[in-house]
């Protein structure tokens, strides 16, 4: 089943509490480290452009890529809003193609956990090496395998709100690495009622995710042509620990 079709109308309802404004901050700060504070930025896997607005904000030129359409649809909405000059581009991660290079390709919010097989994300650490300036910066996030297999592992998780709800059914698969999430979501339609009574639409995603090592992502990054820099754990900012759920990683372009 494809993911993020339904689900990205109601998106930013359920991510209202992420750090949104402080994971920029992160990027920037390590950007500034190694003198990229302007010029041209690629945000791989932007999904709704929460964090693409932030940056272009902060004053980068700001590509989008996303393989969501409906995403990508909101993600417009807001460029409108704010009169950001974005440019978004509908593909795969795996595939996708820019006209030119950038000074730095950026990756949060777990995006390329969805990328199930280590060659999937093998083929997309080598399209940012082919479309990074020399010494161009990789920087990105990832969800670790002990995130899901110790810390969410196979629960329930469900939020009642006024505008919309939802039942979250994990399950990870410790042989194969991969965590499926089946999502029921319940959102109030804005202009239907019956009798009074406000209706609401359902409907369902199946999303999957690969829970990576640090050590598998260094091999995958170094098989790519990109050197490996540093890593450290994202939510404390400190170096990584068995129990790190998110990592950040850095990488660089080699000159070419």
């Amino acid at each position: 089943m494809e993911a993020y079709t339904g689900f990205a109308g109601v998106y930013d309802q359920l991510m209202d509490e992420t750090p949104y404004a402080q994971w920029c901050e992160n990027v920037v700060h390590v950007l500034d480290k190694y003198g990229i504070c302007d010029g041209l930025l690629l945000d791989l896997g932007c999904g709704t452009g929460t964090l693409t607005e932030l940056l272009a904000a902060k004053g980068f030129d700001m590509i989008g890529v996303d393989c969501s359409e409906e995403m990508l649809n909101i993600a417009c909405e807001k460029r409108d809003q704010s009169g950001h000059d974005i440019l978004y581009l509908n593909q795969d991660m795996r595939t996708f193609e820019l006209y030119g290079t950038v000074r730095a390709v950026v990756s949060v919010c777990d995006s390329l956990n969805y990328l199930l097989e280590k060659e999937e994300l093998e083929a997309c650490f080598r399209l940012v090496s082919n479309y990074l300036d020399p010494k161009g910066i990789f920087f990105f996030d990832f969800n670790t395998r002990y995130k899901y297999e110790t810390v969410i592992g196979d629960s329930v998780i469900a939020e009642n709100r006024d505008d919309c709800s939802f039942i979250w059914e994990n399950y990870f698969d410790p042989e194969s690495g991969i965590n499926e999430y089946d999502l029921t979501v319940f959102a109030r339609e804005q202009e239907a009622s019956v009798s009074g009574q406000e209706l609401f639409a359902r409907f369902q995603e199946v999303h999957f995710q690969r829970g990576y090592t640090l050590e598998e992502i260094k091999s995958l990054i170094e098989g790519a042509g990109l050197a490996f820099v540093r890593a450290f754990d994202a939510d404390t900012l400190k170096e990584v620990t068995d129990e790190s759920e998110r990592i950040y990683c850095i990488a660089q372009e080699k000159v070419k």
